[in-house]
C-alpha cells in the first residue's frame, strides 16, 4: 500500500503549528497504525529530518496513550478500537489520511500529536480513590458483592483514561472519563463511604480545568475505545444532585490520598 500522510507538526504549545505532507510506500496491511508511523520516522531519521512525536507505550489498548485524530475521529473511528489497535488494512492503497492531535483547551498540545493531559490526573487526584487503609487485601468473600453490581464496576472500571471522550466533543467535554471513574468507585461497597465527597469534588475539579458542559450528544461514547455507556454520566449526574441535597462540602483543593 501507498499512502499520503497530511500530519500535524508543531514545535511547542506557542509555536505555530500546520500540516506536512508525507508519502508512505510499501505499507503492509498487516501492520498497526503506530507501526506504519514508525516506518515513516525510521525514514524521517535516516534523512536527516525531525521525526514525528506521537504518543504509545502498551501498543495493546490497554494504556490509552495513543491519542491520535485520525480523518476526523479519534482513534480513527473503528469501534472499540484505540489507534494503536487499528490496522493498515482498514485503509485503502492510494488513500490520503490526515493525522492530527487532540482538540480541547484543557488539553495544550506540547509537540505535533503530543498533548498534555495531566488534567485528567488531576481530576483522579480531587476523588479517585478509596482513602481508607484496609491494611492488607481481604478475604475476597468477606464483602459479598451483587454480581449485577459487579459487573457494572468493571465496566465503568474499564475506562482506561486516554481523553477520546473530550477530542469527540463539541464542548471538550470529560463527563464520560469522569462518570467512568465516579462510577466504579461508588457503586462497590468499599467506595460508598465517600461516595458523596468524591463525586463533589472530582466535578469540581473537573469545572477547574476547564473542561466544556456535556450537551449528550454521545459524540463521547461513539468514539470510546473501551464502549464506555453514556448511563454512567446519568448515575453521576443523580449521585451530584444527592451529594449537594445532602449538604456534603467538597475540597477547596485537590489532593490525593
Amino acid at each position: 500500500m501507498n499512502l499520503t500522510l497530511r500530519i500535524w507538526r508543531q514545535k511547542s504549545a506557542t509555536a505555530p503549528g500546520r500540516f506536512e505532507t508525507y508519502e508512505v510506500r510499501d505499507v503492509l496491511p498487516d501492520m498497526s497504525f503506530l507501526e506504519m508511523l514508525d516506518v515513516l520516522n525510521e525514514r524521517l531519521i535516516a534523512e536527516g529530518r525531525e521525526p514525528v512525536a506521537f504518543e504509545s507505550d502498551c501498543r495493546e489498548g490497554i494504556c490509552g496513550a495513543c491519542s491520535l485524530v485520525i480523518n476526523g475521529i479519534p482513534h480513527g473511528g473503528h469501534k472499540g478500537t484505540t489507534a494503536c489497535q487499528l490496522h493498515m488494512r482498514h485503509f485503502r492503497d492510494g488513500q490520503t489520511i490526515t493525522i492530527e492531535p487532540w482538540r480541547a483547551r484543557a488539553f495544550p498540545i506540547i509537540k505535533d500529536l503530543i498533548v498534555d493531559r495531566s488534567a485528567l490526573d488531576r481530576i483522579i487526584q480531587a476523588g479517585g480513590f478509596i482513602s481508607v487503609n484496609t491494611g492488607s487485601a481481604p478475604e475476597a468473600n468477606s464483602i459479598l458483592v451483587p454480581k449485577d453490581v459487579a459487573e457494572r464496576a468493571m465496566d465503568a472500571a474499564a475506562c482506561i483514561g486516554c481523553g477520546a471522550c473530550v477530542a469527540a466533543c463539541k464542548n471538550a467535554s470529560a463527563m464520560l472519563f469522569v462518570a467512568a471513574k465516579v462510577s466504579h468507585l461508588n457503586l462497590l461497597p468499599q467506595g460508598k463511604p465517600e461516595k458523596d465527597r468524591r463525586v463533589r469534588n472530582m466535578v469540581a475539579q473537573m469545572d477547574r480545568e476547564g473542561f466544556g458542559a456535556c450537551t449528550v450528544t454521545g459524540s463521547c461514547e461513539a468514539v470510546c475505545p473501551k464502549e464506555i455507556s453514556l448511563a454512567f454520566i446519568a448515575k453521576m449526574n443523580r449521585d451530584y444532585a444527592a451529594a449537594l441535597l445532602k449538604g456534603v462540602p467538597r475540597r477547596e483543593t485537590a489532593t490525593a490520598a
